[in-house]
């Protein structure tokens, strides 16, 4: 079993503002000395695990983050014929055994990750509260449990500062994603018509506006520990197989939801290097401390990532056990790569990727 899996992509988009900044406009970081365009790492895994590929491949191994817990058994102890003032003093110690609450009120102060199990948990202790009409007891509030088995708590954590015991320890790590090349963001500027208007009187548009945009071409990053993925899910090897596959595809096949009705980016990733071994992560991004530049970007991006791992595997050994490369680049000729490596498609990489491979 390879202890960590890593893959790289190049993923391009058309003009979007796929994750924003506080002003509304896309985000950016400063790299090589130029302004790259950046998507968070926060962005990208809601993105993943929100997607309808994980749904469909994990089901109900699936968490949900939310402040209303409390809320929703509040709602249900008093749909459930509870008086609204016992309601809400039992489901405020719901509440707290999954963060602090603020007096007077039933949302925690943080987003807490919770399990399919955890829920059902919850689901229980309100049908039990309120059939024997009374408030929790302490045996009862035993709800958290140390390792959920949903699979998206395995795969990205969880920090409950309240209750640190039940802290999951986050089994993939994923990058920034940042363009190869330097970039810029421009401005849209657009106007609404009313469509009722008849232009007697008024002539002018309804509705003026501007709106951020730009255009790149993305590296990714992410690196999941296998043995530690495994561990999260008490020992299921199937169900962190599944929650792997589903991850890969989500990250080559998805794209953040920010402004998709306005520019429509979806995107797939031109280029996939995965990685899998016993060797220390690390990442390829210094491949583009010098921004790639001129007409052919996607293939210098490939070309410069492929010689960063000859470089790094000649500097300090070989960097994977196995690597396999998934191109859509029209006109790729094959892996530059020293040493063996395996081309095709996303299935076989899904394959290649399986712990018995």
């Amino acid at each position: 079993m390879s202890h960590f899996i890593q893959l790289h992509l190049l993923t391009s988009y058309p003009p979007a503002n796929l994750n924003r900044d506080d002003l509304g406009r896309p985000k950016t970081a400063i790299m090589g000395g130029a302004k790259r365009l950046r998507v968070s790492s926060q962005s990208l895994k809601r993105t993943w695990r929100t997607s309808a590929l994980f749904e469909e491949a994990l089901g109900q191994h699936r968490g949900q983050r939310t402040k209303r817990v409390g809320l929703e058994a509040e709602q249900r102890l008093i749909e459930k014929g509870v008086k609204e003032k016992e309601a809400r003093a039992w489901a405020t110690e719901i509440a707290k055994v999954f963060g602090d609450v603020a007096k007077g009120e039933l949302a925690t102060s943080q987003l807490v990750h919770i399990g399919p199990e955890e829920q059902a948990a919850v689901d229980a202790l309100v049908e039990t509260l309120a059939a024997e009409n009374r408030a929790p007891e302490k045996a009862d509030l035993d709800l958290l449990r140390h390792k959920p088995t949903a699979a998206d708590i395995a795969l990205f954590g969880r920090m409950l500062a309240a209750v640190p015991e039940y802290n999951v320890e986050a089994a993939c790590q994923v990058a920034h994603a940042i363009t190869v090349h330097a970039a810029e963001v421009e401005d849209d500027y657009f106007t609404a018509v009313d469509d009722l208007n008849t232009g007697d009187e008024h002539r002018g548009a309804a509705h003026v506006g501007e709106a951020g945009f730009a255009a790149g071409l993305f590296y990714s990053y992410l690196c999941v520990d296998r043995q530690q993925l495994v561990e999260n899910l008490n020992g299921d090897t199937e169900l962190a197989d599944r929650a792997i596959a589903a991850l890969v595809e989500a990250a080559v096949r998805t794209s953040p939801k920010g402004k998709q009705n306005s520019f429509g980016s979806r995107a797939h990733a031109s280029y996939v290097l995965a990685e899998k071994g016993g060797q220390q992560p690390r990442s390829l991004s210094v491949a583009f401390l010098r921004p790639v530049a001129g007409q052919d970007q996607a293939g210098d991006a490939v070309e410069r990532l492929e010689t960063q791992v000859n470089a790094f595997d000649g500097a300090y050994g070989a960097g994977a056990d196995h690597r396999y490369i998934v191109s859509a680049l029209p006109g790729y000729q094959g892996a530059k790569l020293e040493g063996e490596v395996v081309t095709g498609n996303l299935d076989g990489l899904i394959e290649f990727l399986s712990a018995d491979h």
